[in-house]
């Protein structure tokens, strides 16, 4: 399950800087959903740990890469328009709560292997819509002229990629094994299904609030309020798991956690990488947070799991976002911008 995230430590900042190099985003776009359909067919012959390592490997290459040339391309287009990030994003998440109800039951029916079929499926919409993305006419920014490292080496833009960095290490543990710790716990794949739409569904409704928030709040005391509600989320995960009304009231903090921290550190994000290098913003955005930070998640989540078990190992993820708060309070000043 890592090989996505190592994955996006390298892959999105190669398509990125294609992407911008070119000013053919919608064209990338298409050839890697293209590449992400082929490979994801051959799964279906994959039946030893080696080869479906390697094709999971193959298929992470070009995947990963597909959500931050999209997102690129969405800022790029909203930058000319009055239209906001965060209600476009939920679409998303919409997708994501029919997966998680309408998948939690159809596999307890019909067993795992229909998750393939569902998947390949997904895979092969995607790869037509792309067909209908429009490429964005990009305006020319005052700072054109610097390299893509004068950028990323400034305080600000380090401390904002160390914060998302840690917060999504806890929620790389949350997305690699809440499932499984809620199965080994005795609750049925429909239930656990519906707990991950409860998340999914506030979420939704933060999204949907996010031009309101962002009007009222600075976007680093929203990134600091939802670092700070992550600690108190992953630290009831740990503690009771044994108590559903709990464990519903921690997934509706998930509208912080991903929510709102997320629409955020994307708002930040574009006041730091514009013109030339949108896309290789948001590739760099995507291999540090969710590459690095998933990464670490995923593999010290396994051995913590395996040795300490889960509901010590949720505890300790808590720490990751308690960092990430420290960092963002300390590091981040949102006066100075690009």
């Amino acid at each position: 399950m890592s090989l996505f995230q190592v994955s996006r430590i390298f892959a999105p900042n190669f398509w990125g800087w294609l992407a911008d190099h070119t000013g053919k985003r919608a064209q990338w776009i298409r050839l890697t959903s293209f590449l992400g359909l082929c490979g994801f067919m051959a799964v279906f012959w994959a039946h030893s740990f080696f080869w479906l390592f390697f094709v999971m490997a193959a298929l992470s290459l070009f995947t990963s890469s597909t959500l931050p040339l999209a997102e690129s391309l969405t800022l790029a287009h909203l930058a000319t328009s009055n239209g906001h990030y965060s209600r476009i994003r939920m679409w998303g998440s919409l997708g994501f709560i029919v997966a998680s109800v309408i998948l939690g039951f159809v596999i307890d029916a019909t067993g795992i292997k229909s998750l393939l079929f569902f998947l390949l499926s997904v895979q092969m919409v995607l790869f037509l819509l792309s067909y209908t993305l429009p490429d964005p006419k990009l305006a020319a920014h005052e700072h054109d002229h610097f390299s893509i490292w004068q950028v990323i080496k400034q305080p600000n833009v380090i401390a904002l990629l160390v914060g998302c960095s840690l917060m999504v290490t806890a929620h790389g543990v949350l997305y690699n094994f809440y499932s499984i710790y809620l199965s080994e716990h005795g609750y049925s794949k429909g239930t656990i299904g519906l707990l991950w739409a409860v998340g999914v569904v506030c979420e939704i409704g933060i999204f949907i609030l996010m031009p309101r928030m962002m009007a009222h709040y600075t976007l680093k005391r929203i990134l600091m309020i939802s670092l700070a509600l992550a600690v108190l989320r992953f630290s009831l995960i740990g503690l009771s798991i044994d108590h559903l009304w709990i464990l519903i009231l921690a997934q509706t903090l998930h509208a912080a956690t991903f929510g709102s921290f997320h629409a955020a550190s994307v708002e930040v994000i574009t006041q730091f990488f514009k013109g030339r290098h949108q896309a290789k913003g948001q590739a760099i955005y995507n291999s540090v947070a969710y590459g690095i930070g998933g990464t670490v998640g995923g593999i010290s989540g396994g051995y913590a799991l395996q040795f300490l078990g889960g509901q010590q190992t949720f505890i300790l993820a808590a720490i990751f976002p308690l960092f990430g708060l420290i960092v963002i309070a300390l590091g981040l000043n949102l006066r100075q911008r690009n």
